[in-house]
């Protein structure tokens, strides 16, 4: 693979042990389904034994709040752990409000974020409107759930990557979340994808 870099979403610290040195695996996604399909009930606990498993790699670790007072709380506590953190915030909360404020805002004081669970053209429009060249953004789009609707999610992040040129957006990376099956790996390579989990 030329372009694309894997990461491995979950939660199982014995995969993280096994996997970080592994030169196939880039870095790291978790999220709290998964831990708690894990059994995960300290995320303190949980976030500082998965970095020290981590190789330095980067690693994504996802607020768990629906407010977004409490999610900037969390979002500053998760990223104190580790300079390699990226924290996760869902492009909207559960009940659709946008969470795009919060993320300049985060980005404003230096955090590196993953906007997450981006499902539409119309969100990464957004998004990238209020992004500049000295952000460090993953971009998260679901692409696995838009095929699932119907919609190939291929032009969309064809568009987004011509975006992040035209803005020199020179931090920002899209990641191909939930992808469905192994050929996902090579459209996402040939396509120029950053990062598939």
């Amino acid at each position: 693979m030329d372009n694309v870099k894997i990461y491995l979403d979950g939660a199982d610290l014995n995969d993280v042990a096994e996997l970080s040195s592994k030169e196939i695996i880039s870095g790291f996604t978790s999220n709290p389904t998964l831990m708690a399909k894990s059994g995960i009930n300290n995320y303190s606990e949980f976030i500082v034994k998965f970095l020290s498993l981590s190789n330095g790699k980067p690693v994504s670790f996802e607020v768990v709040s629906d407010d977004f007072d409490k999610m900037e709380q969390e979002a500053k506590k998760i990223y104190s752990y580790g300079n390699n953190i990226y924290v996760k915030i869902p492009i909207t909360n559960s009940i659709g409000i946008s969470s795009i404020d919060l993320i300049r805002k985060l980005l404003n004081e230096g955090l590196k974020i993953n906007v997450t669970a981006i499902l539409s053209e119309n969100q990464i429009n957004k998004l990238t409107k209020v992004l500049n060249k000295t952000d460090d953004v993953l971009i998260s789009y679901f692409a696995g759930r838009v095929a699932d609707t119907g919609i190939d999610p291929v032009p969309v992040m064809l568009n987004l990557k011509q975006t992040i040129k035209i803005n020199n957006l020179l931090n920002t990376k899209i990641l191909w979340a939930s992808p469905r099956e192994v050929f996902n790996i090579y459209q996402a390579d040939d396509i120029g994808v950053d990062i598939i989990t």
